[in-house]
């Protein structure tokens, strides 16, 4: 079984996009491949891959595939062809900014090219990969920083490794507290309806012999009632530009409770997640899944026959909940409108 922290989640082989397979994972490491850019939109939104910094990595090497094919199509006419590419990629999750942001990225690239764009083009993916997992370690020391005393966290969904480019946002924190001896043990939500944190961080966490245990949502109140933990720590698929976060359903109800009973909470997000085109939480789209996913688990019904399911994939936490937001460019602490901007100032 391969490291958690040096797992790649996104790999460029063979003039190909392979991506781990994360819904089968952690009972099997599948590589898949993929040569087209439609096929890469599908595995976004099938949660081949999953993580706003993952997703707009794949969506960059998406657009090297696209470029690709047609520039072989029409090389004096690709540059108009492959605007329909990227539409097809920006469909394909609406709520992680990064998506929308590495796509921004690609289009800037393309629109100074001559010749064959590939090459260009996959050295910008190559960067944006390359300067997410520079992000990560350094985000992973400076939230380590704000922990004053040996203590256990709690987290939410999967916001590691297998979310980014490598060594992961929150459980990038994680890895850097813990070997600090900062965080001594970690508690790791469920995350129902896709169990992310049952199969992906906890994976994790075993992988790096980083103590851990798994919790229905629901104990997250008895647990901080018990004082066994003294931070949250999530990561987040857009922020706001006041401060607010989204992040995954369940994540708003945490940043209530931990705000009850006196228990911090940290946002751990590289600056291509904070989104300054959006004023406040109420404006950021919430991508709502089928509701098969809360009907069944694992392809049999868990529910009565005839009942429906509401299943947003996303909650906003209001800003005024958030005791930090940790990016690679700064620590924001009582995070606010002016002080959001001021770290995103000259960016």
């Amino acid at each position: 079984m391969p490291h958690a922290d040096t797992v790649q989640a996104i790999r460029w082989e063979n003039k190909q996009l392979q991506l781990l397979d994360q819904r089968l994972l952690p009972h099997k490491t599948v590589y898949l491949e993929f040569d087209g850019v439609v096929v890469v939109a599908e595995a976004i939104r099938d949660m081949v891959v999953r993580g706003a910094p993952a997703i707009g990595i794949t969506a960059a090497y998406g657009v090297v595939l696209a470029a690709r094919a047609r520039f072989a199509e029409s090389s004096a006419n690709w540059k108009a062809l492959i605007e329909a590419d990227l539409q097809t990629l920006a469909q394909s999750r609406p709520t992680a900014v990064n998506l929308f942001w590495a796509i921004e990225c690609m289009r800037e690239v393309i629109t100074g090219l001559q010749g064959d764009p590939e090459p260009a083009l996959l050295a910008e993916a190559k960067k944006i990969h390359s300067n997410d997992i520079a992000a990560c370690r350094c985000m992973g020391e400076r939230g380590a920083a704000l922990i004053e005393q040996p203590c256990a966290i709690l987290t939410h969904c999967n916001a590691g490794a297998l979310a980014t480019g490598g060594y992961g946002t929150a459980l990038g924190v994680v890895r850097a507290g813990f070997s600090a001896g900062k965080i001594t043990h970690v508690y790791a939500d469920e995350t129902r309806p896709w169990m992310q944190g049952a199969r992906l961080t906890a994976w994790e966490m075993v992988q790096e012999n980083i103590p851990v245990t798994l919790q229905v949502e629901g104990a997250a109140a008895h647990l901080m009632q018990q004082g066994k933990i003294d931070w949250v720590i999530v990561g987040s698929d857009r922020i706001a530009a006041n401060g607010d976060v989204a992040n995954k359903i369940g994540t708003y109800g945490l940043a209530i409770l931990a705000r009850y009973h006196g228990v911090k909470f940290m946002v751990v997000a590289p600056t291509s997640t904070v989104d300054m085109n959006i004023v406040c939480g109420e404006d950021i789209p919430i991508e709502q899944r089928s509701a098969d996913e809360v009907l069944s688990l694992a392809g049999q019904s868990t529910a009565a026959a005839g009942a429906t399911a509401w299943n947003p994939a996303f909650d906003v936490t209001p800003v005024a909940l958030v005791d930090a937001i940790v990016t690679e460019r700064d620590v924001v602490l009582a995070p606010n409108k002016e002080k959001m901007a001021a770290m995103m100032e000259n960016i």
